[in-house]
């Protein structure tokens, strides 16, 4: 069956989660760490073409804190970079229903260094959706995504739980004659983990 592979692969995420190597509390984002993820995410489309289309999908998130805090005020925090493997993609439109994943090679992520258990970010990334059918009807089976989120991570004493709004952009960038593009918004939920640097773990 189609959807066995995308729900072990979900299955398998949660296992490494909660079976992986963070068994100290985390204390968030930190220079030199990591960032683990489950996530899913769901919504509908947005105007035009797409306002009758409804979208789930549901992947794993693997990202490296690249800095220290740094910024003005209250624009002060981290920048992360991070990719996403994307096992899940389905879009509902009016007509049938498209099966898919997707990669996204580039997320560019804020953590604003809140020094509490409440971390809000910014997340930009965009990469790849491949489907079994034209999406939309009459266009590409290939196409690019791009999006752009506001969000907040909850920390807990091993995981975190994340919530954000997500605006998604599917077109195919030109490779049918016929481009109209999806937009989306979107409900991203995610439990994962911040991982320390090693140099600390070593202490």
């Amino acid at each position: 069956m189609i959807w066995r592979f995308p729900v072990i692969s979900l299955l398998w995420g949660f296992f490494l989660l909660s079976g992986g190597p963070s068994a100290h509390a985390q204390a968030g984002p930190e220079e030199g760490g990591h960032e683990l993820q489950v996530w899913t995410a769901g919504g509908y489309g947005v105007k035009g073409i797409a306002s009758h289309t409804g979208v789930w999908n549901a992947g794993v998130r693997y990202g490296w804190v690249l800095t220290a805090p740094h910024g003005p005020g209250f624009l002060r925090g981290r920048f992360e970079y991070a990719v996403d493997a994307v096992p899940v993609f389905w879009l509902f439109q009016p007509t049938s229903t498209a099966y898919g994943a997707a990669i996204n090679p580039f997320a560019l992520k804020w953590d604003f260094d809140t020094h509490k258990r409440v971390v809000p970010y910014i997340d930009l990334g965009g990469g790849a959706l491949f489907t079994n059918i034209q999406t939309p009807l009459g266009t590409s089976r290939v196409n690019f995504t791009t999006s752009g989120a506001l969000g907040v991570h909850f920390l807990g004493g091993k995981f975190n739980w994340s919530a954000d709004l997500r605006f998604m952009h599917i077109s195919n960038a030109g490779i049918s004659s016929s481009n109209p593009g999806i937009n989306t918004l979107q409900l991203r939920l995610g439990v994962g983990l911040f991982t320390s640097p090693h140099h600390k773990n070593q202490n």
